[in-house]
């Protein structure tokens, strides 16, 4: 196992282009760390310099005790599993996993130990002797993981190694990845651009746009304490909901109001975060959960309510996803932009990924009971949980009160 460190790290390619700019992070002996952010922000640069696969342009990288800026791949001790597996196809299964060993002259006896042990860590005896055509998507994924475990390197790099399997297989890699990182204990960076996976393989996750880190942390933490906007409206699934709403003084507590309703903001919230009363008086950026609503007929919570009518409802049998429209405009601020680019998967006018078919009004939806009996075109109250509102400046985007 080893500690890796990237100090101030930059990658600036031909025309100035600046893929990495200033990363600052550290991964600890034995972490399961998750790089995730929007195409092009980074994350596989960063993983291509961490392997020696891309030059470092500035800055320091540590595996280990030592600087490897200038050491090639071979020398640095990592294993990488990338998306398309990368085996060769006229190699048996146990001839992949050998391979990499045999170049580097391990004994014969060692070999047949470590395939044996990694064909039986990841379920692949009955395979050993088949060759990656006559596997499914799963069993080459897994054989291209049991080729980089062999190696009983420092660190494993993942690139995106499950985005070519279907939903269900997706799901039971990750279960797999996660009992592997259980027993072997090693090091492990893994680029994703899907946050359901970041959240539930990281010990921490690191949140990248346009080359710069926006946040590392725990995956709870990024939920319920996200440091701007990009990182609230990035993580979750469905996204939070934004608003500009006008923040005011009630007593110990506060209100805040738009687009026709007003919710409270409790005093235990202003003691938690005294930097809301400057803020008395003015616009803010609200954020709200679709988990953290319900339908107020069966809520367990009710600090505060909406009346909405429903416009679409998903029926998911665990819960019902109620998306509506307030009478508001769709929030103005860069980070939104650039989530609503995401979300377009990179159409060019993110203005107009913004606004589906919704005019001149903000899209919210709030997932509910699955019991409750909303359907389109209905009036529904929807009950709050005002202690788990979210609230930013209106300029930075940045979380008011935001603390570490």
């Amino acid at each position: 196992m080893a500690k890796i460190v990237l100090e101030d790290v930059d990658k600036v390619y031909a025309g100035n282009v600046k893929a990495v700019d200033a990363l600052n992070l550290e991964i600890e002996h034995g972490e399961f760390m998750v790089l995730v952010g929007p195409s092009g922000c980074g994350k596989s640069t960063a993983l291509r310099m961490i392997a020696g696969l891309e030059e470092i342009t500035g800055g320091t990288l540590y595996i280990g005790e030592n600087v490897v800026n200038d050491r090639p791949p071979k020398d640095r001790d990592i294993a990488m599993v990338f998306q398309n597996y990368a085996l060769y196809p006229h190699m048996t299964v146990e001839q992949n996993l050998a391979f990499g060993l045999k170049l580097r002259k391990t004994p014969k006896a060692e070999i047949e130990r470590r395939v044996k042990e990694a064909a039986g860590m990841l379920g692949l005896e009955p395979y050993l002797k088949r060759k990656p055509a006559a596997l499914s998507g799963g069993q080459r994924q897994r054989v291209a993981m049991g080729r980089a475990i062999v190696r009983e390197p420092q660190a494993f790099l993942m690139d995106e190694p499950l985005s070519n399997l279907d939903a269900k297989l997706r799901v039971q890699m990750r279960a797999s990845l996660n009992q592997l990182h259980e027993r072997l204990g090693v090091t492990t960076v893994y680029v994703t651009h899907d946050q359901i996976e970041a959240m539930t393989l990281g010990d921490r996750v690191a949140v990248l746009r346009d080359g710069k880190l926006q946040q590392v942390d725990t995956p709870k933490n990024l939920f319920d304490n996200p440091k701007n906007l990009f990182v609230a409206g990035f993580i979750g699934s469905p996204a939070m909901n934004f608003v500009e709403a006008q923040l005011e003084k009630d007593g110990d507590a506060g209100k805040l109001s738009f687009a026709g309703h007003t919710l409270p903001v409790p005093a235990e919230t202003i003691t938690e975060r005294p930097a809301l009363r400057e803020y008395f008086g003015k616009k803010i950026v609200l954020g709200i959960r679709p988990s953290d609503f319900d339908d107020a007929a069966l809520a367990s919570h009710n600090s505060g309510t909406m009346e909405i009518t429903a416009d679409v409802t998903e029926e998911l049998g665990t819960e019902i996803n109620v998306i509506f429209t307030i009478d508001a405009p769709p929030l103005q601020h860069e980070d939104a932009a650039a989530l609503a680019a995401d979300a377009a998967d990179g159409e060019e006018d993110a203005a107009s990924a913004a606004l589906p078919l919704s005019g001149d009004k903000s899209i919210f939806t709030a997932r509910v009971n699955p019991r409750s009996s909303v359907r389109p075109g209905q009036t529904l109250k929807l009950a709050i949980d005002a202690s788990q509102l979210h609230y930013f400046d209106t300029e930075s985007g940045k979380s008011i009160g935001y603390h570490d």
